[in-house]
């Protein structure tokens, strides 16, 4: 049986390359797009009327802040979705008496079929870790229970609205999300969009400047692996061609009601890591970006333009709001990493849709 909660390597090991969830279908459109550093969101509030508050986050070694870009490609329809959650805690109000002092989240929800699964799951599945996190035992145990429960949680009450639909909803989505506690980083995945973190790590090849490594968060779940084939076919379905049934790759998802019956599920991976003094960002993105993108690669890509000076901010008259903050250039070419990164996942071939979260990691002055 999989380990759903193994923890990743430590630091020094080598690189590998109280608001119950809303269930009407007028509340899918809600959260397309979702970049929240606001207190909790009423179930029919539209994002646009949210009111940008600053990030303050003082006990945490860290703060993170993210980022998006995204292009179509050669789609009908974008049928992405995505969340940005810089701050969390006011949605936390039972942890007020608690030792956590931050919590951050993030996710890249990767439709097909449609784009109601992947809207729908982006507008839930946080409100119901919410919902569902521990009171009093903030165990990583609990933690990772929070978030397989709250996955399960979320493509129930979605397939119980795709049912009601006439005709029944066929849509379906991958996941990728990353939340972090404190100065811990927890991972949950399903199907295919991948998360993976960026640090330091030793001296280069001359012995210079420190080389930057890979670590994926993630595990895909395809019906080609060995393992999920198992699964399947002792669930009562078979696999022809890498596909479920001869027609679904994936082999984790939320929707997809027509499969569930068949070996697919909702259970997703997750994982846990500390975050390190040398942690740079983490990158949150659907398959579009890694169907062409090594993952090395995308560290290179991002620094090559992070590390550019020569890309500066608009003038004041044209300046960038980011919550109730003017973002500086080093915010902004963080921006413009995302937005070229799709791109050029793009032009490197691929036809799906692109998104792109870079979560930058930064280090509190007060620690």
């Amino acid at each position: 049986m999989m380990d759903l909660f193994g923890s990743l390597p430590p630091p020094s090991a080598p690189s590998t390359d109280k608001k119950p969830p809303p269930t009407e279908e007028a509340n899918l459109g809600q959260s397309r797009k979702r970049s929240d550093h606001s207190p909790p969101l009423s179930n029919d509030a539209a994002d646009s009327s949210v009111k940008k508050v600053k990030v303050d986050v003082t006990l945490s070694r860290y703060q993170l802040r993210g980022y998006h870009g995204e292009r179509k490609g050669e789609r009908e329809e974008m049928q992405d979705s995505h969340v940005i959650i810089n701050n969390m805690m006011e949605q936390f109000p039972t942890l007020s008496n608690s030792p956590v002092s931050s919590v951050s989240y993030y996710g890249v929800f990767d439709g097909h079929s449609g784009s109601r699964a992947s809207e729908f799951a982006a507008g839930n599945l946080h409100r119901v870790i919410v919902n569902k996190f521990p009171k009093e035992d903030v165990s990583a145990q609990s933690i990772k229970r929070c978030l397989v429960d709250s996955f399960k949680k979320t493509d129930s009450d979605f397939l119980s609205l795709a049912a009601k639909a006439t005709p029944s909803w066929k849509d379906g989505s991958t996941v990728a999300i990353i939340m972090a506690i404190d100065n811990v980083l927890y991972s949950g995945n399903l199907g295919d969009s991948k998360s993976v973190i960026y640090r330091r790590s030793g001296k280069g090849d001359t012995g210079g400047e420190p080389t930057v490594v890979s670590v994926p968060l993630t595990k895909d779940h395809t019906s080609a692996s060995l393992e999920e084939r198992k699964r399947i076919e002792k669930s009562g379905g078979f696999v022809r061609e890498g596909r479920i049934m001869g027609i679904m790759e994936v082999s984790r998802s939320i929707g997809d009601g027509r499969f569930k019956g068949c070996g697919l599920v909702a259970t997703p991976h997750v994982s846990r890591c500390e975050l390190t003094e040398n942690d740079l960002f983490v990158v949150v993105a659907c398959d579009g970006l890694w169907n062409v993108f090594k993952m090395d690669e995308v560290a290179k890509f991002i620094l090559g333009v992070v590390n550019d000076e020569s890309i500066q901010k608009p003038g004041e008259d044209d300046r960038l709001i980011q919550g109730t903050e003017v973002i500086g250039d080093r915010e902004y070419r963080f921006e413009v990493a995302c937005n070229r990164l799709a791109v050029e996942a793009v032009k490197r071939g691929c036809t799906d849709n692109v998104t792109v979260l870079i979560v930058d990691i930064i280090k509190n002055n007060n620690h």
